[in-house]
């Protein structure tokens, strides 16, 4: 098991409370020393307008953990909405802010950086992840989504993502962030990384649900220390996941929405889950992570064996990135 995870899952609790809150202080530890809150705001798109309010508001109710990313074109928002909680009493060093390496700067990762730093108002980052290890040309028809004529992409196929590694490392020199890691990656792609890595990566963050808990790469990463990190937790927008019959039932057994199930199946794996909503209410209630049983935990695990594997996040790169579910 998780160190990490058996840590926390041994901790004493009060007789009286039979499946208690997590709290926002939750965190797990990074193979860097530092500390990740288990629980962050994730920013992906969110609609244009509200990125700002769902920030301040998040951070005010007591979240820690802001996911961004650069290509999701709202960092700006993000700032202003770090900006308004800092005016308001929250300390810069109270906050852990994630942010991503897009496709197009693979050869030159820091200028992409400092591009966000500006857009966040920050000085530094706490991580900052490899988006997709795809590298693309800098200099095609887009600065984001190159493509050739025939609408494929523009890849830029003389740089492959370990040079890309190799770079990222150097910006723990520059103070501009704390730690690195890498995002999307399979087990592939991973065992072709390690061996040109000086620093490992902290994180590697995925699409996890129980449509696709992806245990080959949770157990690669848990041996190599590496912490899982998930988006889309809930599925997809309207998942059929909420209508499932397992978690319909532990979300009745704890009077709980299966929402809260789908968050808290995460953080009792020991990952970070990444709850994405602008709505404020939303973003209160997806505070109410419970600490589910190990029971529970493996019947959620085993949904997809039954219902099959759903993947939802798969842009057309043209690039076989080694999940067995896309061979």
């Amino acid at each position: 098991m998780n160190p990490r995870l058996a840590k926390w899952m041994l901790r004493s609790t009060p007789n009286n409370i039979k499946h208690p809150a997590v709290m926002t202080d939750q965190t797990f530890t990074l193979n860097t020393g530092a500390k990740i809150p288990a629980l962050a705001l994730g920013t992906w798109q969110s609609e244009p307008g509200q990125v700002k309010d769902a920030v301040a508001h998040a951070l005010k109710v007591g979240y820690k953990h802001i996911d961004c990313a650069f290509v999701y074109g709202n960092e700006s928002e993000v700032g202003e909405g770090l900006k308004a909680a800092f005016e308001n009493g929250v300390k810069r060093e109270e906050i852990f802010v994630t942010s991503k390496l897009w496709c197009t700067y693979h050869r030159d990762p820091e200028k992409n950086l400092d591009e966000g730093l500006e857009k966040l108002g920050l000085d530094y980052v706490d991580l900052y992840l490899m988006h997709w290890p795809v590298p693309m040309s800098a200099h095609g028809n887009h600065p984001l989504f190159p493509k050739h004529p025939d609408g494929s992409r523009d890849l830029d196929t003389e740089w492959p993502h370990w040079k890309t590694w190799q770079a990222m490392e150097k910006l723990l020199k520059t103070g501009k962030t704390k730690a690195i890691g890498v995002s999307n990656y399979s087990v592939k792609f991973l065992e072709e990384l390690l061996p040109h890595c000086q620093v490992t990566p902290a994180v590697n963050q995925i699409e996890n649900h129980p449509y696709l808990p992806q245990q080959d790469i949770v157990d690669f990463c848990r041996a190599k220390d590496i912490l899982i990190e998930a988006y889309s937790p809930l599925g997809s927008t309207g998942s059929p996941l909420f209508q499932e019959n397992v978690v319909q039932d532990i979300a009745k057994k704890h009077s709980v929405g299966p929402g809260t199930i789908l968050l808290s199946y995460q953080v009792s794996k020991g990952h970070v889950v990444l709850a994405k909503s602008v709505t404020l209410s939303r973003i209160e209630e997806n505070m109410k992570i419970l600490k589910l049983d190990r029971s529970e935990v493996e019947t959620l695990d085993q949904i997809h064996k039954s219902k099959g594997t759903t993947r939802y996040v798969y842009p057309p790169f043209g690039v076989n990135l080694g999940f067995p579910d896309k061979q």
